[in-house]
């Protein structure tokens, strides 16, 4: 059980209110800028995938047919490279896409501390918190 101190002055009740809601605000904030600073991420990761999807299906397109023209395959690896090409674009394009529809741009974590802390700070304006109050 924590010790109170029940004849303390107002100065110092205050004083050591404020410094604990500044302690409170600043680690809700480096809280707040971990969480979004692992979603941007998780959105670079997503745009990286859609970007290399859209640009796979050229670049593997132009490396399949010069593979076809070496080995003299002519067109049927041509058109096996094109499939092949068009599967890995497409597939990066689509994993890409999920994770970007599936990503909150919103500090869950961090809402989720905030409403906890002011569920806790109701609870001691109201004195629930088994201190007696002091008679008057």
């Amino acid at each position: 059980m924590a010790y109170i101190e029940i004849n303390r002055p107002i100065s110092a009740i205050f004083a050591d209110l404020v410094n604990q809601f500044t302690a409170l605000v600043r680690k809700e904030g480096q809280l707040a800028r971990a969480e979004m600073s692992e979603e941007i991420g998780e959105i670079g990761m997503a745009l990286g995938l859609v970007v290399a999807g859209g640009a796979a299906a050229p670049s593997l397109d132009d490396s399949a047919a010069g593979g076809g023209c070496r080995l003299g395959c002519g067109g049927s690896c041509r058109r096996l490279g094109d499939g092949v090409a068009l599967l890995i674009g497409v597939a990066l394009l689509v994993i890409g896409v999920r994770r970007l529809k599936a990503r909150r741009f919103v500090p869950t974590r961090t809402i989720a501390r905030l409403q906890h802390d002011a569920a806790v700070a109701a609870r001691q304006m109201r004195n629930d918190h088994g201190i007696p109050e002091r008679a008057a």
